[in-house]
């Protein structure tokens, strides 16, 4: 009882002093590109493209049949050996940046917390495999914490069960003050919330079980495993095994359960995408101004809940697995479309850090002027990059969302007339990303 104490009220403190970080700016674009050809070429053949995905699905009429699962492969114990280190020393450079102070390009707080995690490690999780569940610092510090109590001889107390009812809406509610963090208040000291998160969440796997607290509570687990579902490979078992499989389209989103949970993280996160590129546009600007906190939430929360909504209502109509099947590929080529060159540009900030480790004004490398930039990018080749993102991931959102559709309304009569709902917000959604990448960009100044 005592140690549920503790880890409650670490959990609620900690929570209540993310909400009272102070300033430090979060998150912004690195450029703007206009597109070679008019943007009613670029909508038309999105819509289109979606469209007739869906004429082709309808026509075929065919249901998914799961794959073979091969067999798992084992990462070497040296690459998870070195995963291990690099997120330790990734966490561990944030702390001792934050207790040591300063303000300079080469803080690595907003680097490795929105550039290479928030972006880069949903990319890769996404396209490639699970590669957080090497580097995720607050199991290794768990573990590490567990082993010490072991050694004293310390008792670690009953482990309580996890709601069932539950299910991961703790991750959802957490990654839903992630997306506020960046789209609403934009001035959270970083380094502070890391510190505060993972009292957090080293507090949550001591009251319910390392594993149990990652598959459903630590956000960044919750999520990377969801982008998981799309990527080449797939874990054979815990993380700590080191195994991989091959995973084949769709086998991952089809054959996984879905909730009700799931089905609005990936809403949340389709939504925060969308309404920062709505909200940085002339047309935002003009309707709302700069919006202050306490209104850019009320913008946030409500636009991110009419989103939660409409998924979750067309999900009744289609089902829970067509629904978060069909979105979950759109969110990951909105996130390439919309966050590309932000990982380019800002990632080169690591040079700075690296020459300025502690923003003691050092140079031990001759880069800790360096200047971040996408310049060297083509405008032709980012659009179309855009493009490709954006309207690939609607049409293999189709496609699974079809065929997820299709095995889940065996026996009924409208089994394709059900689809239309979810075809529609589809093909809504790629007129509507693409319009507002397409869009003059007011820039915020910190």
């Amino acid at each position: 009882m005592r140690r549920r104490s503790f880890a409650a009220a670490s959990a609620i403190g900690a929570w209540l002093a993310i909400c009272l970080a102070t300033p430090a700016s979060a998150h912004g674009l690195t450029g703007i590109y206009d597109s070679p050809l008019p943007l009613e070429v670029y909508l038309a053949g999105a819509a289109a493209a979606v469209a007739l995905s869906f004429a082709i699905a309808f026509a075929s009429g065919r249901r998914w049949q799961p794959g073979d699962v091969e067999s798992g492969r084992q990462v070497p114990r040296a690459v998870i050996v070195l995963l291990k280190l690099v997120g330790l020393v990734a966490w561990g450079w944030i702390i001792v940046q934050l207790v040591m102070g300063g303000s300079s390009d080469a803080e690595v707080d907003t680097l490795f917390t929105w550039v290479y995690g928030w972006v880069g490690l949903a990319i890769v999780s996404a396209l490639i495999g699970p590669v957080w569940g090497w580097l995720d610092p607050f199991t290794t510090l768990h573990d590490a914490g567990a082993w010490v109590v072991a050694r004293l001889g310390v008792s670690g107390g009953r482990v309580t069960a996890y709601p069932v009812g539950l299910a991961s809406w703790p991750a959802v509610a957490g990654f839903t003050f992630f997306v506020w963090l960046e789209l609403a208040y934009l001035r959270a000291d970083m380094g502070l919330i890391v510190l505060l998160y993972t009292i957090v969440t080293v507090a949550g796997m001591a009251l319910f079980g390392r594993d149990r607290w990652r598959d459903h509570g630590e956000v960044f687990s919750v999520w990377f495993g969801l982008l998981g579902r799309l990527a080449l490979f797939a874990p054979a078992g815990r993380p700590e095994s080191g195994a991989v499989r091959r995973q084949h389209f769709p086998d991952g989103l089809l054959g996984r359960p879905w909730d009700a949970s799931l089905v609005a993280l990936t809403a949340i996160a389709t939504g925060a995408i969308l309404y920062d590129g709505l909200s940085q546009t002339e047309i935002f600007f003009d309707v709302f101004g700069l919006p202050d906190i306490a209104f850019s939430t009320i913008l946030l929360v409500g636009f991110l809940a009419l989103l939660v909504g409409l998924a979750l209502g067309v999900a009744r109509r289609v089902g829970l697995p067509a629904m978060g099947s069909g979105l979950l590929p759109i969110s990951v080529g909105y996130l390439i479309a919309h966050y590309l060159t932000y990982l380019l540009g800002e990632g080169q900030r690591i040079l700075v850090a690296i020459s300025d480790p502690f923003q003691l004004g050092w140079d031990l490398f001759g880069t800790a002027f360096h200047e971040s930039s996408v310049g060297w990018l083509a405008p032709s080749l980012v659009w179309g990059v855009i493009f490709v993102s954006v309207v690939g991931g609607h049409v293999l959102g189709a496609w699974a969302g079809h065929r997820a559709a299709a095995s889940g309304s065996s026996g009924r009569s409208d089994g394709r007339l059900v689809q239309l709902p979810l075809a529609l917000v589809m093909v809504a959604l790629t007129t509507l990303t693409l319009w507002s990448l397409g869009q003059a960009v007011i820039s915020e100044t910190a």
